[in-house]
């Protein structure tokens, strides 16, 4: 378990009660990575959620023709990654990253898809902003590909 007051601090669960916060407590832990430890691959069953609290972690696929990683999505502090593992077929539709050392929360999501089949408001508030994270990405995917078009 982490401090609720740790999760309270980060806007992505700016509006969630205590109750709810306690919650997500409950089923976290924060841990050290080192620098190009993978959280996951592409693919990869998914059943954990990330919160960066310090360092930098790639959002990556593979280019299978060419045999390389290309970086997608950069995050830094106060970035979630994993959601994948709220999402049906919880695969993980890229891999995940270490770029520098960093620290994370580690959400368990199997517990918190219970907890949040039990409390339906709060699942649906979490996916809610799940929602957000997902459409931030792909605002960000168009941007990126426009400007490679473009060029």
């Amino acid at each position: 378990m982490v401090s609720p007051e740790l999760i309270r601090r980060f806007p992505i669960f700016s509006g969630l009660t205590i109750e709810q916060i306690v919650s997500l407590a409950k089923a976290a832990e924060e841990k050290r990575f080192d620098r190009d430890h993978y959280f996951h691959h592409e693919g990869d069953e998914i059943n954990a959620f990330y919160l960066l609290l310090d360092g930098e972690v790639a959002i990556v696929s593979r280019l299978p023709e060419r045999e390389r990683e290309i970086i997608i999505h950069s995050l830094g502090v106060g970035d979630a990654f994993g959601w994948s593992a709220f999402v049906p077929p919880f695969a993980s539709t890229a891999g995940a990253k270490a770029i520098t050392p960093c620290n994370v929360i580690v959400f368990d999501a199997k517990e918190l898809r219970q907890v949040f089949e039990a409390d339906c408001q709060f699942g649906y508030v979490m996916m809610q902003k799940i929602a957000m994270i997902i459409r931030d990405r792909l605002n960000t995917l168009r941007i990126e590909t426009l400007a490679y078009s473009a060029g």
